[in-house]
């Protein structure tokens, strides 16, 4: 009789055991995880903010390593597809990708597994795709490139002052001749008109958003025609480092480069993606749906300032740039005011769009409202791409 008991109680302990062991593997198997397909890695500032993000997120939200996934090095073709399908397999609910020509994959990876959401920073596509579960992001980052481009202007102000500078010229390294870099640039002009009247700028791309030679010499090129401060649109330390050789002053772009470059670095503006990157997981933990555009700004702490290099920046430049942020919170200033810039010497009173973007680049939406062209407003993604008076572009790629 007790033999038989005691078998019993082992059978039961047995049962006990297994069912805590496929409770355990279920929890596993349920457990939420979310995968980033980043172009670079950390070497490039660009890619180094969403893990950064990333990173923040996920030690706010207590998610465990297993639950947050990273791919490295995925380049704008097919291989996005492959990381895309492979962060399904692990379990993914979300995955995100970083990069613009990372899009066309990331719908292809949507179409097949509906029960996923994907999120795509930059992309244009979300709002004429109508996938329920495909969705773009972005910032307006504009208004931090306006900023940044008030800290530019205050410093050639100063230089010109010392008589350091004879001509208020700066040079800017774009990576492409698209929308999204020329609203960049565009705004930063602003800022720095906003400050310094007679800025000129001259522009040149150098046909990849990660080359640090091409950056490089981009840089030193521009500095050779006479620019006394350069910025970029770029994701290397190409640009920074040869200012700092050169001892010509920097904005940069995404992250401060002090530490490298502290004789010559002034500010950066970048994208905060932890406020994008704590919505979606909220959406997705509590059945909320996710924006298909959506675009964070200087109010949601999607849009920030590094700390400014003192050492470098003008006196006055923290001063000036506060009241452009109060003036964007209250509404009365616009990056895109038409009566602050002109094209071919004429002011703009009305244009149409590529904002449901095609490869023809046709025309479809009036942007302009009341004076102002309004940018992010009809997507996410920018799409001002005017050439406004004072921007010199030296040369095309796309």
């Amino acid at each position: 009789m007790k033999k038989k008991l005691l078998a019993v109680v082992l059978c039961l302990a047995l049962v006990a055991t297994l069912a805590a062991g496929l409770a355990a593997c279920n929890d596993q198997d349920d457990e939420f995880k979310i995968g980033l397909i980043l172009l670079h890695d950390e070497k490039s500032t660009y890619d180094k903010n969403f893990i950064d993000a990333m990173k923040e997120v996920q030690a706010k939200l207590g998610l465990k390593d297993s639950q947050v996934i990273m791919k490295t090095d995925i380049p704008e073709d097919d291989a996005c597809y492959v990381a895309a399908a492979d962060l399904v397999d692990q379990g993914c609910d979300i995955v995100f990708a970083d990069s613009f020509g990372h899009e066309d994959y990331m719908i292809k990876a949507a179409k097949e597994f509906p029960d996923v959401e994907f999120c795509h920073a930059t992309g244009t596509k979300a709002h004429t795709e109508n996938l329920p579960n495909y969705h773009n992001a972005f910032a307006s980052i504009y208004e931090g490139r306006y900023l940044a481009g008030i800290a530019a202007g205050m410093k050639l102000n100063a230089m010109l002052e010392a008589g350091e500078i004879t001509t208020p010229k700066m040079g800017y390294v774009g990576a492409f001749t698209y929308a999204e870099v020329i609203s960049g640039l565009t705004s930063f002009y602003l800022g720095a008109k906003s400050v310094c009247e007679n800025v000129v700028m001259d522009v040149t791309f150098t046909g990849s958003w990660y080359d640090e030679n091409a950056e490089r010499q981009a840089a030193i090129a521009l500095i050779e025609r006479g620019c006394g401060l350069i910025s970029q649109h770029a994701d290397s330390m190409g640009a920074p480092s040869a200012c700092e050789e050169a001892g010509v002053p920097n904005v940069s772009y995404n992250g401060s480069t002090q530490a490298s470059c502290p004789e010559t670095y002034i500010v950066s503006s970048r994208i905060n993606w932890a406020p994008y990157f704590e919505y979606i997981i909220d959406c997705v933990q509590n059945g909320k749906e996710i924006a298909v555009d959506w675009c964070g700004g200087i109010a949601e702490g999607s849009v920030v300032l590094t700390a400014i290099n003192t050492a470098v920046a003008a006196p006055g430049t923290q001063a000036a740039i506060d009241v452009a942020i109060n003036q964007f919170k209250a509404g009365t200033l616009h990056v895109f005011d038409c009566d602050k810039f002109t094209v071919g010497g004429q002011k703009i009173t009305s244009y149409m769009a590529d904002v449901d973007f095609d490869p023809d680049f046709t025309a479809d939406t009036e942007v302009v409202e009341n004076g102002v062209f309004y940018e992010s407003k009809f997507r996410s993604a920018p799409y001002f791409d005017l050439r406004i008076d004072g921007i010199n572009f030296l040369d095309e790629k796309y």
